[in-house]
């Protein structure tokens, strides 16, 4: 599958930012992000777990595992859960209209919620967002500790979108001890480990910033809707 990114003139932009940077380590590549909320302390998400692993595997996806903390109290803490995920995934939950949440669940794009193992739903979502019209052309690039995030939208927003960077856990097996999962050996997948808004951007001029990064590990920047809402653009850096 391919996700196809208009040129346009973040592309001239681009090759001369390249140009005159010889020594950027790597250049992004456009993604599609699927959210997952999942937890260890749920019976229900290994499969799911496994399935994220799966998309991982297609370099035009970007899966994201973010743990939730609301299963800790029967048994087993989530070693990678974070109070502030479990939030995100209320706040999805509000911005549509919903007042419960569960695991497990995917979001693909940002706007489409559907249970984390109901995979030929999950492939169509996908299947129907590849086809979609992109609105943001977004680059990054990244030179040490620092990346330069590029982006130009179509036209200007009608409100705010964020401008999100995404820290992540290629993998990680966990052994969970106890809880409705005890005695399973699980293999997690782009385990979010830090999402954090860097910039506010209204799509009326160019966006061009740079943020500090630390270490080597993977990231992706989101351009996305307030809500939570669409993802607009999304760009992975290894």
């Amino acid at each position: 599958m391919s996700y196809q990114f208009a040129g346009r003139a973040l592309g001239l932009c681009l090759a001369a930012f390249t140009s005159a940077s010889a020594q950027a380590q790597s250049t992004s590549e456009p993604v599609i992000v699927v959210e997952l909320y999942t937890s260890q302390g749920c019976s229900s998400c290994p499969p799911a777990d496994k399935y994220l692993a799966e998309l991982a595997t297609n370099s035009d996806l970007m899966p994201l595992a973010l743990h939730v903390d609301y299963w800790d109290y029967i048994g087993w803490a989530d070693k990678f859960a974070q109070p502030k995920f479990t939030e995100r995934q209320h706040a999805y939950a509000r911005a549509a209209g919903k007042r419960m949440v569960y695991t497990p669940q995917m979001i693909v794009a940002g706007t489409s919620m559907v249970e984390g193992n109901d995979h030929q739903k999950v492939d169509k979502l996908i299947a129907a967002r590849i086809g979609a019209l992109a609105v943001v052309d977004l680059a990054v690039t990244r030179n040490g500790n620092s990346i330069a995030i590029r982006a130009v939208a179509d036209a200007p927003f009608a409100a705010p979108v964020k401008v999100e960077l995404v820290r992540y856990t290629p993998s990680e097996t966990v052994s969970i001890k106890h809880g409705e999962n005890a005695g399973l050996s699980v293999a997690y997948h782009n385990i979010v480990t830090d999402w954090q808004t860097v910039a506010e951007w209204s799509g009326a001029e160019p966006l061009v910033m740079t943020a500090n990064v630390s270490g080597s590990g993977p990231l992706v920047v989101i351009v996305q809707k307030a809500g939570p809402s669409e993802i607009l653009a999304a760009a992975r850096i290894e």
